[in-house]
Order: structure tokens, then sequence, then C-alpha cells
């Protein structure tokens, strides 16, 4: 599968890069605090939890205002309206109406008020690993610690972040997590979206959801607790809560399988599905840990003893197989699946 590029923008002017793979009903995915659609397409992990959840379905996500592909200097600190002018843009210029939702992490309380603002736009809304109240996931000394750690060492930030996220990844995971937190944002962005995270308060608009609502959360979550789950399905009329095993606050790591196939049978959607992970053959293996390395095509080809026309054909049948536009993303690849 590969995915499909294009953009909108806000009313503000700000150009939005979302992303959509598959075929079939729209299905829009809303992520936590930072994306980057090229460099989590390349995560093997992530790529095969989103091509199993959106099996079937044509799967939407975006890099909001600062991340990823988007534009990285946004007007304004970001906010809850903010962030739901993005949604809509993208709704619009992907031409939706109506759809089902999966909110993850951050994308739970902003989609928590937009089902409330909206009730006509969603079918179903799936939420995990979220919160309603920002300010209840961890003391105040805990909040100014981490945003202090971000804002002033943000390499030792996205490593700690990590830790607290995916205690359960492997190691090559882990490594492309840390550099994927640091090109995904700058630290003042990822600074500025953490306070975000701290600040939302969407317990006023919680019993005004109307549409069908699944609350999935893993039990011992690092990052958002478990209680913020429960007064949210305490709280949407008729939610459900499903709580699974786990501790791993990214939804691809850790139990994916458990989690997606959870989210699939709410949305009534076959489960145990699978996907087939792309595999290289010796030579471009080779020629990926080459780019892993920084090395130019020049360069690889004097290592391998083959011209550099060669190597840029290697590269290409690379690109290919694994359905990614760039060497960020090979190298990303090669990365994580060293340890996998």
């Amino acid at each position: 599968m590969e995915q499909r590029l294009a953009s909108a923008r806000t009313h503000e002017g700000v150009r939005v890069a979302y992303a959509s793979v598959g075929h079939g009903p729209p299905l829009l995915f809303v992520g936590g605090w930072l994306s980057h659609l090229e460099l989590s397409w390349a995560l093997p992990a992530e790529r095969q939890m989103l091509e199993c959840l959106g099996k079937g379905r044509t799967l939407l996500r975006y890099d909001r205002p600062g991340c990823g592909l988007s534009d990285r200097t946004s007007p304004a600190e970001p906010s809850p309206e903010r962030e739901l002018d993005v949604v809509a843009a993208v709704m619009a210029e992907a031409g939706i109406e109506r759809t089902d939702v999966v909110a993850s992490s951050l994308g739970v309380p902003l989609m928590i008020e937009w089902a409330a603002r909206h009730p006509g736009t969603v079918d179903r809304l799936v939420l995990y690993g979220g919160w309603a109240r920002g300010a209840d996931i961890a003391t105040s000394e805990v909040q100014e610690h981490v945003i202090g750690l971000v804002a002033g060492s943000w390499g030792l930030g996205a490593d700690v972040l990590t830790d607290i996220f995916a205690p359960d990844a492997s190691a090559g995971t882990r490594a492309v997590l840390s550099t994927y937190q640091r090109e995904a944002a700058s630290p003042e962005t990822a600074t500025a979206l953490l306070r975000l995270c701290y600040r939302i308060d969407v317990t006023e608009s919680l019993g005004h959801v109307r549409a069908p609502t699944l609350v999935v959360h893993r039990e011992q979550d690092r990052a958002a607790p478990l209680d913020q789950a429960q007064l949210i399905a305490s709280t949407v009329p008729d939610a459900r809560l499903e709580a699974l095993p786990g501790r791993s606050h990214m939804p691809y790591v850790g139990d994916a399988a458990l989690l997606v196939n959870t989210i699939r049978t709410f949305l009534g959607l076959p489960v145990d599905v699978s996907t087939k992970q792309p595999t290289l053959t010796p030579r471009q293996q080779e020629v990926a840990a080459l780019v892993a390395e920084g090395l130019t095509n020049r360069e690889i080809g004097h290592r391998l003893g083959i011209d550099e026309r060669s190597a840029e054909g290697h590269l290409e049948r690379i690109r290919l197989r694994l359905g990614v536009r760039s060497r960020a993303q090979i190298a990303a690849w090669w990365v994580a699946t060293r340890d996998d």
C-alpha cells in the first residue's frame, strides 16, 4: 500500500499536509501531539498498525501545523479552536461530510469537542489512550519538568518521552522514535503542543457527544492514566470502555493486534487482518544500510564497487518496495528493522 499526499489550508492560511491510503468509506485517524506523515509510514510497527486498522477503508490522517510535512511556522499558539479548524480544512479538502473517527492521545479531547459540536459529521467514534482534562494527567511539578526538558534539551526530552510513551518497543523502534520526534517538530512547537495537552479541558462537552463511542485504553498507560478513560466512558452517553492489558501509550507498540481488532470489531469490520511487510534483497539491504549512514549515491557506489547510476537504480527499487519517497524514510525503516 502506498499513501497519497495532499494538502489543505485553514482559514488562517496555514497549509496542512494530509495522507490517504486504501479504498472504501472514509476513516479519519487523528493522532497524538507530534506526527510526520512520511517518517511514520517508514516505521514498520506504525505502518503495519495503520494498514491493518484501515484495511477496507480510505484511511486519512494529517500533520498538525508546525509538524511533519505541514507548514512549520504557525501564526499563533496552538489551541483547540485552531486544531478543530485543521480538522474542518482536511475534511473539506478531502470531500468528507461524514466519517468514522479513531482518535489517539491528544486527538481524543480534540475529537470529543469536534463530535460534540458537529454531531452530523461523526458516525462512530473511537477514543484511544486519551484524556478529557489535561491538568489531571500529571502533577503540576511533572508537567513543568517535562515542558522544561523539551524546551531546554529537545534531544534528551525526546529520549525521555520515548521511554514514557513506548516502554515495550524494540531497540530499533525506540531509536527511530527519538529521531522521529525531533524531526517531526522544533522544540518550540513541541513545547507549545505539550502545553496544549496539559491545559485542554473538554469535560463540559462529554455529555453532548451523540455518536456511538468506544473508549479503549491500556490499563497501565504511562502517559495517560486509566481514570481519564473511565471519566470519558462514564460521561459520554452510551459509551463503552475496553481496558486492555499493556503500558505503552503508542498504539502500535505492545499488543497492537489486540487493539486493532478491538477497534475494527466496534466499527463492524473484519478482524484478524494482516498485511505483508516489505522485504529487501541482500543487495538492497546493503544499499539501505549505507543510506542510513548518510552516504550519497556516488559514495554508495564507491563502497559497493558499482557505478553511481547502479546505486541510484537500487535506491529507486528500494523506494518502490517500501512504498516510500525519501532517503530519510529508507534510513528510518532500516534502523527500525535492525532489532524488530
